[in-house]
């Protein structure tokens, strides 16, 4: 049973990664034209860019995801068939991360060029840099039209 529900955490955190590399890409795809600042964070940008990195890695390379071999071992240690959870939720994650009778040359070019598109919205709209060094405070001056009464008066 705990195998069982270990495999179904790993499926969770597999979809979140899943998640989070097309979500993300989405958002940048909108934010770009709509000015959203925060999908311009050097963090979440080169953090995608590494998650769908490591993804297109694994393809050319022809290695298996080690959340997907993880979730097998789980599987087995827990006498459950790798497509299939004694849980509803953990049967859920697994039907929705992983679609049957699709070719892996299919997958492993979508992750690659995945990774392309990405890397193509980095150069496109580019992350905004951090700044290093101290800021420059803001001095408040006096308005000149202030400046000019008080001469007046002080003049008459």
């Amino acid at each position: 049973m705990w195998y069982g529900l270990c495999a179904d955490v790993v499926v969770a955190i597999h979809l979140a990664y899943v998640a989070y590399v097309i979500l993300g890409q989405l958002f940048i795809i909108i934010g770009a034209p709509l000015k959203w600042q925060w999908v311009r964070n050097p963090w979440f940008r080169f953090t995608h860019l590494l998650a769908i990195t490591i993804v297109a890695v694994e393809a050319i390379q022809g290695w298996q995801c080690p959340l997907t071999v993880w979730e097998a071992q789980l599987r087995e240690l827990g006498g459950q068939a790798f497509n299939g959870s004694q849980s509803f939720m953990g049967k859920l994650l697994h039907d929705i991360l992983f679609v049957e009778n699709v070719p892996q040359l299919a997958l492993d070019t979508g992750y690659v060029a995945a990774a392309l598109l990405v890397m193509q919205g980095l150069i496109m709209y580019p992350p905004r840099w951090f700044r290093v060094g101290k800021r420059s405070e803001v001095v408040a001056t006096p308005d000149a039209s202030l400046n000019y009464e008080a001469g007046m008066i002080a003049t008459a």
